[in-house]
């Protein structure tokens, strides 16, 4: 069951102030772990090796997450259509959904359902759109029936796609808050990140705000450094909590979004197998995280790329002092490194001089 009258949800606690951590990144974490298939990116390892799923909802919470957000991401008819498991939709939904809850149950966190990009939207073309109403409208009634606290769309690279998302929602679930985030790619105007469709980043929001979403923002595609001038904008222009959920990737001013990222010792693209040479590291996240909380951002996580050790220094550098933060790094008893009044020292200055 939801949350309610339990533990405190979405809406009261972005309206108390508090801030919102959201780890995501399951495809690319279950990807790197050798369960899941580059290229469709269709999350088969629920039905697989649904331990292994549940068991990263359990990590991410104890690295700090706010949130289990089920793994249904991609989890859409079109997808499973491309690899011949449409058959298995609704079971791969309602497991991914099934084991969330139970996560969020176990640990006091709130649990999210979640729809996405769909790759068919088009635009003024009522047999596209009407498909992806369709998607939405399942994905979310299972949502609903899997006792999710709201519902996240995100990846939109088209307003018009993550409108029908809000609309979807607002319809079909049941009055569960909607947080909507979309993808910038390398689309402009006048200087500011673009949707597809030639909305501004701010303005696509804004919109998304005025029609009834609790949360709005910006997630995957860019790493920390180029998403921040991002859900600056975003935030200068809406009045409701701002998402910011970046690719764990450290994209630049010249390539900024991890699709665009290149080798810095070969030159090549290195999307999306080979991207291990451009990984954030701890600190990293904890500027990111410092830099969310300077901008009064409420809603923030880590999308592709995130790992464990990435969430916890995001969460410490929020102020937060998560389970896994009993294992944080401490070098003090490092044999060669330590400074611990306890520790036995042979020849330790000679050793670190060759170090």
């Amino acid at each position: 069951m939801p949350t309610s009258g339990s533990i405190k949800g979405l809406v009261e606690r972005l309206e108390d102030g508090e801030t919102v951590i959201v780890a995501e990144g399951y495809l690319f974490e279950l990807q790197r772990r050798g369960y899941l298939k580059a290229g469709a990116y269709v999350p088969e390892v629920v039905l697989e090796h649904p331990d292994l799923v549940k068991n990263l909802y359990r990590e991410f919470v104890h690295a700090g997450s706010d949130v289990v957000l089920a793994f249904t991401y991609y989890a859409h008819r079109e997808k499973l259509r491309l690899i011949g498991r449409e058959d298995d939709l609704e079971k791969l939904n309602k497991t991914a959904l099934r084991m969330a809850r139970e996560v969020a149950d176990e640990t006091g966190t709130l649990m999210a359902g979640n729809i996405c990009n769909t790759n068919l939207y088009l635009k003024d073309d009522p047999d596209s759109i009407s498909t992806v109403q369709s998607m939405f409208k399942e994905q979310i009634e299972w949502a609903v029936e899997g006792g999710a606290d709201y519902i996240v769309g995100e990846t939109f690279g088209s307003l018009g796609e993550a409108m029908l998302a809000l609309q979807s929602i607002k319809e079909h679930g049941k009055g569960l808050p909607a947080v909507i985030t979309l993808a910038t790619h390398l689309y402009e105007i006048e200087g500011e990140c673009a949707t597809n469709d030639n909305v501004s980043m701010s303005d696509a929001c804004k919109q998304l705000q005025d029609s009834g979403a609790a949360v709005v923002g910006v997630n995957c595609t860019r790493g920390p450094k180029t998403m921040i001038p991002v859900a600056q904008c975003i935030k200068n222009k809406c009045t409701i909590p701002v998402a910011a959920l970046p690719v764990a990737y450290r994209t630049t001013d010249k390539e900024p979004s991890f699709q665009s990222l290149t080798d810095p010792q070969t030159g090549k693209r290195v999307f999306p197998i080979n991207l291990d040479c451009t990984q954030c590291c701890q600190d990293d996240m904890i500027e990111f995280g410092h830099q969310c909380k300077d901008l009064g951002l409420q809603y923030v996580g880590i999308c592709c790329g995130n790992s464990s050790s990435l969430t916890r220094s995001l969460a410490e550098s929020l102020g937060r002092q998560p389970p896994a933060s009993r294992y944080s790094p401490d070098m003090s008893k490092h044999y060669a490194y330590g400074t611990h009044p306890s520790l036995k020292k042979f020849n330790t200055e000679k050793l670190v001089k060759h170090l």
